[in-house]
């Protein structure tokens, strides 16, 4: 994004989308009662949490940034046509993605922690919780296939492209981090949802958003470098 106009707009929203996305990690110094090495992230924004107002908050403010950032992103492309390549409309359509689904994660809360919680997990089986459990299934699920479709193929974008030059060095590497840690996250999920145990769910999911946000890091510091130049 070497043209001017608002592209440093485009990195201060993602860049601070990023920071929103890390807000779980208060969980290092605030009181949730949640052991994040087995527990789901949005468990911490759980209707029965005590902090779960905090981090409902910080999912929205996230998921609208990024949202924002991705969508100024493709109208961008839309007047410059030298820009408007494969690989960069794929990528800031599945940024945008992730940030509306993950806006909408917040709009749509499990009533209870099922990880910590037998009885929530047994209402969850019988299908006896708020409709909004499936709902922020599917909005989550949505979410990381926005994140995924935009962290590959937007990497690919700089590095085919000869654009954004610290995504195209530094990109690679976190692409392959994200794809292991969503592998780990995915089967860690399968497995406790066969009754099989959690297997460090928490962890992996915690690595696989940590990735996420700090791609999206990346991302932004990207955009704002090439723009200077």
């Amino acid at each position: 994004m070497r043209t001017k106009g608002n592209a440093w707009v485009v990195a201060a929203v993602i860049g601070f989308g990023a920071a929103a996305y890390t807000a779980w990690v208060l969980e290092v110094v605030l009181s949730t009662g949640l052991n994040p090495i087995e527990t789901y992230v949005s468990e911490l924004a759980a209707q029965d949490q005590p902090m779960g107002g905090l981090f409902r908050a910080t999912d929205f403010t996230a998921g609208m940034l990024a949202f924002l950032g991705g969508l100024l992103a493709l109208l961008r492309l839309t007047r410059h046509a030298e820009s408007r390549r494969p690989w960069a409309v794929v990528g800031w359509a599945g940024i945008t993605l992730f940030g509306a689904a993950t806006a909408a994660d917040a709009w749509l809360p499990l009533s209870c922690a099922p990880t910590v919680d037998p009885e929530c997990a047994a209402r969850e089986t019988a299908g006896l919780v708020p409709a909004t459990h499936q709902a922020h299934a599917i909005s989550s699920g949505l979410a990381m296939t926005g994140a995924l479709t935009g962290i590959v193929a937007l990497t690919v974008a700089a590095r085919r492209y000869g654009r954004l030059a610290p995504l195209a060095r530094y990109g690679p590497a976190l692409v392959a981090l994200e794809l292991l840690v969503t592998v780990w996250t995915l089967t860690a999920i399968a497995l406790f949802t066969a009754g099989r145990g959690t297997w460090a769910l928490g962890a992996g999911q915690r690595l696989q958003v940590l990735c996420v946000a700090v791609w999206l890091g990346l991302l932004a510091w990207s955009v704002h470098t090439e723009r200077r130049t």
